[in-house]
């Protein structure tokens, strides 16, 4: 059975919500995820998915996690963490098996930039796993530098390490305060 491409949802179609880790809708998919992770890289992936507190994900400290639903149903989400002052870190990023290839991720992707940009992060960095080329291009697709050797072998490396700067604009900063106009 072939797997055929759906166009991409409206933004009338989905909803994006902000949520908790123990909102009850995120632990399918974060269980998807250790699953998938799990089979990519033969060990038990899901300790590594509960490796932050939950607080890290979460308003004041810096980060948040969201989802986007469909019918009211998740389909996909990610979230990002406080990296350092002026860095957000993006986290979990992932789409439901049964929604893949309809540009969610990349739905996530802005969204979630978006929000850190508004919360005066003037950075995003994030790590992807060297046995997920699809992650690769994603990140390339959205204008991330990768921060290793393109050319070499991801196996290699480890870890495939990315940054993206954001662009300068109406923003408070990681702390709720109004952020200055600092040069990034």
């Amino acid at each position: 059975m072939t797997s055929v491409a759906q166009p991409p949802p409206s933004s009338a179609e989905l909803a994006v919500i902000h949520v908790s880790v123990s909102d009850p809708r995120v632990r399918p998919l974060l269980r998807e995820l250790g699953d998938e992770y799990s089979t990519r890289y033969g060990k038990d992936a899901h300790v590594e998915l509960t490796r932050y507190p939950d607080e890290e994900f979460t308003a004041p400290h810096g980060g948040t996690l969201l989802l986007l639903l469909e019918r009211g149903e998740p389909v996909a989400g990610g979230a990002f963490r406080r990296y350092d002052a002026a860095t957000a870190e993006l986290k979990r990023i992932w789409t439901h098996s049964a929604h893949l290839r309809r540009g969610l991720a990349r739905r996530v992707v802005a969204e979630l930039e978006r929000e850190a940009s508004t919360r005066g992060y003037l950075r995003i960095y994030l790590t992807t796993g060297p046995r997920q080329p699809e992650a690769r291009g994603l990140y390339l697709a959205a204008g991330y530098t990768p921060l290793f050797d393109t050319e070499a072998d991801a196996e290699t490396i480890g870890p495939l390490p990315f940054e993206k700067r954001l662009p300068i604009g109406a923003r408070t900063a990681p702390t709720g305060k109004a952020a200055g106009r600092a040069s990034p």
